[in-house]
């Protein structure tokens, strides 16, 4: 499976793109002349195909006692102990994806009774052919639960990288009320591989409040910020991130050098708890300005959508 340039470890956090609730309202377009680059002959594997694919999560949240609770996919409602491959889950494990996988069902209200319902994605791809104007950007997914590594072999010092994807948020106590349970997650890393910063975003839960990608003297590169459904129509749900705030900055003025540390917050609300949160954030990082042409091998594409790129 072909995988974006990290920087988790294997092929944890690996889709190109991947958004939750706030999908609909958050700016996902690639500015020109950047493009995330596609079908370069050059790429793909002798004996290989390319393909995409599209993995969608979806909860049924009609009639259920919680649905916070199902949203979260609290293990308790799901009366789940074992994963999708029947290994026991670990004792303090409250919720996550791995109580909420296929043909999983929170639990329902005792007097409630849900026809079947057909859902229907419907999704946009743009994209253009390639040609040497246009600067091919990576994609960097970046977490905070990442704990970082430092191994020594013959090749030097090689950094590991341990991401875990979720995490869960304490419930505030009483007498810390004053300082607005304000639950804070922090990681540091380093990027290897710098460049040019395209596009940033964040990824977060219901309960979240902002994140934070920092450079090593302190500057901010990409503050993103969720706002909140307050209706009942699609796109405005109540209680539910319906956008996330992004950052276009102007070609060229925010730069990551190579090996620079960086630092990742990601910000949530303590009242209540929650169980497995997120707190990603999607980088697009160029390693070359529009004015600084380069030619190409070969005949591909640059797109934007919400899929996986895999070989089969």
């Amino acid at each position: 499976m072909a995988r974006n340039s990290g920087i988790c470890q294997r092929n944890i956090l690996g889709q190109y793109y991947g958004l939750g609730s706030e999908t609909r309202g958050t700016t996902t377009d690639v500015p020109d002349p950047f493009g995330i680059v596609l079908g370069n002959p050059a790429d793909i594997p002798e004996g290989y195909e390319e393909k995409w694919i599209i993995n969608v999560h979806a909860i049924d949240t009609r009639g259920v006692v919680d649905r916070m609770g199902c949203t979260e996919c609290k293990c308790g409602l799901y009366n789940v102990t074992k994963d999708q491959y029947g290994r026991p889950l670990r004792p303090d494990y409250k919720g996550g994806s791995l109580c909420c996988y296929d043909q999983t069902q929170c639990r329902l209200r005792e007097d409630f009774e849900g026809p079947k319902r057909s859902l229907y994605l419907r999704y946009t791809v743009k994209w253009v052919d390639w040609d040497k104007f246009i600067v091919p950007v990576k994609i960097y997914i970046l977490d905070v639960t990442d704990t970082l590594k430092i191994s020594d072999d013959s090749k030097g010092l090689i950094p590991e990288h341990d991401c875990r994807v979720e995490y869960d948020v304490e419930s505030c106590s009483t007498n810390h009320k004053n300082n607005g349970c304000l639950d804070v997650m922090r990681t540091t890393f380093p990027m290897q591989k710098g460049g040019y910063v395209v596009y940033g975003v964040a990824h977060q839960h219901s309960g979240g409040i902002g994140s934070t990608l920092y450079g090593q003297d302190g500057r901010v590169i990409c503050s993103s910020i969720p706002s909140y459904g307050k209706g009942k129509e699609a796109g405005n749900e109540a209680g539910y991130i319906v956008g996330m705030s992004t950052c276009y900055p102007r070609p060229g003025s925010v730069k990551i050098i190579d090996d620079e540390t960086l630092t990742l917050e990601s910000n949530y609300s303590s009242t209540p708890g929650h169980t497995g949160v997120m707190g990603v954030f999607y980088l697009l990082v160029a390693e070359q300005l529009p004015h600084q042409h380069f030619t190409h091998s070969s005949r591909s594409s640059s797109f934007i959508m919400n899929i996986n790129s895999i070989f089969e």
